[in-house]
């Protein structure tokens, strides 16, 4: 790494020499205002018998050069692709191709020359011209491993997109999806509209806000985490179709399907009801598949999903019958929705209603099983505070959750627009806030006063376009689709371990190295035993414990934790170790998948640790939350698992 590191640094000194050299001649780069491009790569290569022997100007990235004597190869990268150059010293001068032999992979051309085929048949530009526009710096990853480490391409989004071609192509997919959304909502007459960020009373969803100051009002203030209140005010004041796709934010964890901020599309229709969701929804599916992806049946990692077919329609409590053979119309009361949760290993809570867990058991027994797109209608009323009730059972509401490869795509009512009923909803949901669930909505007076002048029926929904377009575009992770998702700071985990390490009182202090079969002596002379866990592990105990290497073969985020990450672990010993962590706070488990840990493996009852990068133990087998600013010690993934340090 130190050797890789030296290596990187004389190439940007060799290159800011370059940049220097052309400043003093007279040729900086960085003056250039504009470049005249007449075409991209692929419109080339796609009207080439109409092109050829014409003149053509194209501007890129250049990715590949191969100089030969008076005449050279290139490659130039622009938004549709690329396409190669042929540079010939007699065409563009003896100067323009002393300075063209001198730049660098990553550097901003523009190139101009006529179209034509070489002898092997690729489409190509013969340059008349070619001009450096920007000097890149800093190299770019090499062509032939490209830009995998998923953390650095997270964010490092510019590399990954320069690098990485199906990255490129989910983006572009993703706004070609956004705006097929906007041309099928705009052709049934829907208007797009804009409604606050900046809101006093977070309300729509069960969701803890984010929280700020606004100086200017001297007041707090809370990021929306919905779009519904504010669209259902403008449904009051008579705009029959209306829809927002906007950015909300939910201040809660991060896995493969969340992050704190996120598009979400919401729409609400007068006159309409939960069935009229369900058909729009149905619609909108269909035409995004065959207009993005060229056809009904789209491909999810090992599934293959039908659009084309109608979708199922199933209540909550058939579903849960369907696949847990549990019957809650035969479940009356409290008491036996407990037992039966008892009986079937659901955990629930104290405050948790008979409808609460009815929705346990659902997302126990159902959610997984839900690949093909299917409506799951008729929720319990405990969970769902904004929708109507059914007339024939007030127990449930005319609400339906949209299902596909396991996942919620939608929610949708039949919105309430009785304000009598809708204040003791609140009045509910205040009570479980002060319960101590931080996820409850508040009162808001204001959307009770528009309710009392008066809202038509209508149909609601909300549609998650993150998920919609990992669905849409076969990608495993939501920051895979999100150009800039949420990252925890470079220097911030550093920063505070640091803070940590030079604020803590003194300890007894061991030191370790390593062992021959290593690579490299590893410095480990502060790890210290953290006073969380003086009772577990006395440090005679301790220092005489195996420190080891350990592969992460694979990484999951619990279900229903914020906190725990499950590891499979290669401790070398042949038998692959789980344990669950409390770090989900601080790492993504895509992030530590295929990385090398330290670990202690001979702590009664055989537990294994992590320790953080200032030596701390942060986690064990049981349920041991991370403590702030800590982290895992990451070691050099050269070192084998079960390689053992002391």
């Amino acid at each position: 790494m130190a050797q890789q590191n030296k290596d990187t640094n004389e190439l940007i000194k060799v290159r800011r020499q370059k940049l220097a050299d052309l400043q003093a001649a007279g040729k900086n780069p960085f003056e250039i205002m504009k470049y005249d491009v007449t075409h991209h790569s692929k419109e080339i290569k796609d009207n080439f018998e109409e092109l050829e022997g014409k003149e053509v100007a194209v501007a890129g990235r250049l990715m590949f050069k191969r100089v030969m004597g008076k005449a050279s190869f290139c490659n130039v990268q622009d938004l549709q692709g690329g396409i190669q150059a042929y540079v010939a010293r007699d065409e563009i001068g003896v100067e323009s191709y002393q300075d063209f032999k001198k730049m660098d992979i990553g550097d901003i051309v523009g190139i101009k020359g006529k179209v034509f085929a070489t002898k092997t048949g690729e489409k190509s530009i013969h340059a008349e011209e070619v001009i450096l526009l920007s000097k890149s710096l800093k190299p770019l990853p090499e062509k032939f491993h490209g830009l995998t480490d998923t953390d650095t391409r997270y964010r490092q989004r510019y590399v990954d997109l320069i690098m990485n071609e199906e990255s490129k192509e989910v983006f572009i997919k993703r706004s070609k999806i956004i705006s097929k959304i906007r041309s099928y909502l705009d052709g049934q007459g829907f208007m797009e509209v804009e409604t606050p960020m900046l809101v006093s009373n977070a309300g729509g969803a069960s969701a803890r806000p984010f929280e700020t100051h606004y100086n200017a009002l001297s007041e707090d203030v809370k990021l929306r985490i919905s779009l519904e209140l504010y669209l259902k005010r403008l449904i009051v004041g008579g705009l029959e179709k209306v829809y927002e796709i906007g950015r909300v934010f939910r201040n809660e964890g991060v896995d493969t399907r969340h992050n704190p901020e996120f598009t979400l599309m919401e729409l609400y229709q007068a006159y309409t009801d939960y069935h009229g969701m369900m058909d729009l929804t149905e619609n909108l599916y269909r035409y995004l598949a065959e207009e993005v992806c060229g056809g009904t049946k789209i491909q999810y990692k090992d599934f293959e999903i039908d659009l084309g077919k109608p979708f199922e329609r199933i209540t909550m409590v058939d579903a849960v019958k369907k696949y847990s053979g549990v019957d809650f119309k035969e479940i009356k009361t409290l008491e036996e929705a407990r037992a039966a949760a008892e009986e079937h290993h659901v955990e629930y809570e104290e405050r948790h209603k008979r409808g609460d867990i009815l929705n346990l058991f659902f997302e126990e027994f159902v959610e997984d099983k839900l690949i093909q797109p299917t409506f799951v209608m008729d929720h319990p009323v405990e969970i769902s505070p904004l929708t109507k009730r059914k007339p024939e059972d007030p127990d449930y509401v005319e609400r339906f959750e949209f299902f596909m490869n396991g996942w919620e795509m939608a929610n949708a009512y039949s919105e309430l627009n009785d304000p009598i009923d809708q204040r003791e909803r609140f009045k509910a949901q205040e009570e479980l806030l002060a319960q101590g669930d931080e996820e409850a909505n508040t009162t808001d007076e204001d959307f009770l006063n528009a309710l009392e002048i008066g809202m038509p029926p209508t149909g609601g929904i909300g549609f998650g376009i993150d998920r919609m377009v990992m669905l849409l575009t076969n990608s495993t992770a939501i920051r895979d689709v999100l150009l800039f998702p949420t990252m925890k700071s470079m220097g911030a985990a550093k920063n505070e371990a640091n803070n940590a390490a030079q604020s803590a009182p003194a300890k007894s202090v061991a030191t370790f190295t390593a062992t021959s079969d290593m690579a490299e002596k590893i410095d480990f002379s502060n790890v210290e035993v953290e006073p969380l866990f003086k009772d577990m592990v006395d440090f005679d105990t301790f220092s005489k414990s195996d420190f080891r290497a350990v592969k992460v073969k694979e990484c999951e985020a619990v279900p229903k934790s914020k906190k725990l990450l499950k590891f499979v672990l290669d401790d070398g010993s042949g038998v692959d170790r789980v344990i669950l962590s409390g770090i989900h706070d601080y790492y993504e488990p895509e992030f530590l998948v295929g990385k090398t840990l330290l670990a202690i493996t001979n702590l009664p009852p055989r537990k294994m640790m992590g320790i953080d990068s200032c030596g701390m133990i942060i986690s064990a087998t049981h349920l041991v939350e991370g403590r702030e600013g800590l982290n895992v010690l990451i070691l050099d993934d050269k070192i084998p698992a079960g390689a053992k340090l002391y």
